[in-house]
């Protein structure tokens, strides 16, 4: 296939583009692979540079005749007949931005959309962007081994020789969802591990997501176990999960199903550990939405959000009925329950659902963020996201195929990794100080997820990126972000190490609406910008005047000591004189922790 067979009219003259809260501009559109483009008239500015891809539904209007749809089966455009002069194109794009083309001519608007839903349905992985985008500051392959299976097996080992790192999979062939290397338990050989994964669903058997070295207690992440209607049995399964407790101990599996919905699995030959074969587990069920729910309630406050001057009762009450707040509610408890068992109980976890690639890893990240302070940080935590949704298995491809507006929406769809954005940024909002990343970085995260230049999020799983040879022919988007002039953009300012677990509030005033994504194309962020601006200078100005004060006046051999001292100090008195224009929620205290902990018993 040629790009060029898709599209029907490449240059159009004239051409007015709208974008709500900003001036209209007439210009010259432009089509090409993979970027819509266009320059203003008469100065021949850029003002408008849209990859194709990012384009989730496309609405047609033709003068005089009202809004027009395509069939939904059979037909094309070449088989529509219209009179008219001109035509509106309406692109609603998956990172939720909306755009109006108002183009001269009739056959040129149908030409124009036609080819731009041609263009951002393209399935195949190696005719996207990021095959053929070479920037000059980066060289291929450089980033894309920033966490590997091989140094996170090494941090583990540093701590405990209870963990081996087993190359089982190396040929995808007992999970072709799990990258090469896994973390399993030393006590068992690969023999057991492979029998292990025919008896879990997709073949992703038990592995090793974190250890906490608090005590000694591992939190594991699968897909659930084929037992069926008859209750077979594993032994190696029994054995593998076995092996993970000593005598006496107890671990829970955190089931991200309701009790009927497992139930329901083991009819069409899935399940959950039954206790008399796993006596030492204990089964917690904590029902999280994922697949067409999830997407429908996104779908639902995207719509809601972008509802032209809704009155309150009107813009509550559509808030509530998308129950979006409460997916990211329930996200947040279940991971503070997976955090709590390690922690507090010192009980090993095994979280999973069914597949064990959306809502599992949604519930196995965000406990270590809440857990490991090393994950906060803005290197620990690309390196989260390499192993706990890349490397493991996400399908990406499937679940951003789509996202708010798309009229074909499937069953695949699903914004679970925006799910997840929306939770850390809640952490973010209740623990101010303690993330190195701001929002920034979650935006880009999000953005590259559905349309990239960059080939981090390409395909569902390691064995297609093999296939489709993604680490040897894309550039990594880890590359970009951790360039020094682009990582300043990521840093929160205001960051200072906190070696302690951060529990967060999840009482229902305590978690709000994610403005800066839902809003960020509707209402202006020209002063919010401009404040982090402020923040950055102040932060960086006082920690320039005190590094200088020390240097003068403190002995060599406390000034490192002083300076942090100093720098927190700074960050946290900036904090508070800015508390009042920026207002941050009551964070979860221990006392908070306790009375959600028992509740949960």
């Amino acid at each position: 296939m040629e790009f060029s067979e898709l599209i029907k009219t490449a240059t159009v003259e004239d051409v007015l583009l709208s974008r709500p809260g900003l001036p209209a501009v007439r210009g010259t559109l432009c089509i090409t692979s993979h970027h819509l483009l266009l320059s203003s008239c008469p100065r021949g500015d850029l003002e408008l540079w849209l990859l194709i891809r990012n384009v989730d539904a496309v609405e047609k209007r033709v003068q005089n005749l009202g809004w027009y749809q395509p069939p939904r089966t059979g037909g094309s455009l070449r088989d529509t007949r219209v009179s008219g002069s001109s035509g509106t194109i309406t692109l609603r794009c998956k990172d939720l931005k909306v755009l109006q083309l108002e183009i001269p001519g009739m056959e040129e608007c149908l030409n124009v959309a036609s080819s731009i839903e041609a263009l951002s349905s393209v399935d195949s992985v190696m005719m996207m962007y990021p095959f053929f985008y070479r920037p000059p500051s980066l060289r291929l392959q450089q980033g894309w081994h920033l966490c590997p299976p091989e140094r996170h097996f090494q941090q583990v080992a540093s701590q405990t020789s209870q963990w081996r790192l087993s190359t089982v999979n190396r040929d995808f062939s007992a999970c072709p969802s799990y990258p090469r290397a896994v973390i399993v338990p030393a006590a068992v050989g690969d023999d057991t591990v492979a029998k292990a994964a025919r008896f879990r669903q997709g073949g992703r058997f038990p592995v090793l997501s974190y250890f906490h070295p608090k005590n000694g207690t591992a939190l594991l992440r699968s897909s659930q176990p084929l037992t069926g209607p008859n209750r077979r049995r594993c032994r190696e399964d029994e054995k593998l999960l076995g092996t993970i407790l000593d005598e006496g101990e107890r671990g829970f599996v955190i089931d991200t199903r309701s009790a009927q919905v497992a139930r329901q699995a083991r009819m069409s030959g899935g399940g959950t550990e039954p206790k008399s074969s796993y006596p030492q587990w204990r089964r917690l069920h904590r029902a999280l939405e994922r697949g067409r729910p999830l997407q429908e309630s996104f779908a639902k406050l995207v719509e809601a959000c972008g509802e032209p001057a809704p009155s309150m009762e009107r813009w509550l009450g559509r808030l509530d009925g998308s129950r979006w707040l409460s997916h990211v509610k329930a996200a947040l408890s279940t991971a503070c329950l997976a955090a709590q068992c390690l922690d507090r109980e010192g009980c090993s976890v095994l979280v999973h659902g069914a597949e064990g690639t959306d809502t599992t890893l949604l519930v196995t990240a965000l406990a270590q963020l809440i857990l490991d302070p090393a994950c906060r940080t803005l290197e620990g935590f690309q390196g989260l996201l390499e192993r706990e949704w890349i490397e493991a298995g996400h399908p990406f491809q499937l679940r951003c195929a789509r996202s708010a507006s798309s009229h074909a929406r499937g069953k695949q769809e699903a914004p679970t990794f925006l799910l997840f954005l929306d939770c850390v940024w809640q952490l973010s909002r209740q623990f101010p100080f303690s993330l190195e990343f701001g929002e920034q970085l979650l935006l880009t995260l999000f953005d590259n997820t559905y349309a990239s230049a960059y080939g981090t999020f390409l395909c569902n799983n390691e064995r297609e990126r093999s296939l489709c040879k993604v680490k040897e022919s894309t550039h990594s988007l880890w590359a970009w972000l951790n360039q020094p002039e682009e990582k300043q953009k990521y840093l929160n300012p205001l960051y200072s190490l906190n070696p302690l677990v951060i529990w967060p509030s999840v009482e229902p005033q305590s978690i709000q609406l994610w403005q800066g994504f839902f809003l960020r194309w509707i209402r202006p962020s020209q002063h919010l910008d401009e404040a982090w601006v402020e923040i950055r200078r102040l932060v960086e100005g006082n920690s320039s005047s005190t590094k200088e004060g020390n240097s003068s006046s403190t002995k060599e051999e406390n000034s490192s000591s002083t300076k942090e001292e100093n720098s927190s100090s700074t960050k946290e008195s900036t904090g508070k004189r800015l508390s009042q224009s920026l207002p941050e929620p009551p964070a979860g205290t221990e006392n908070d922790a306790e009375a959600w902990t028992a509740g949960t018993r």
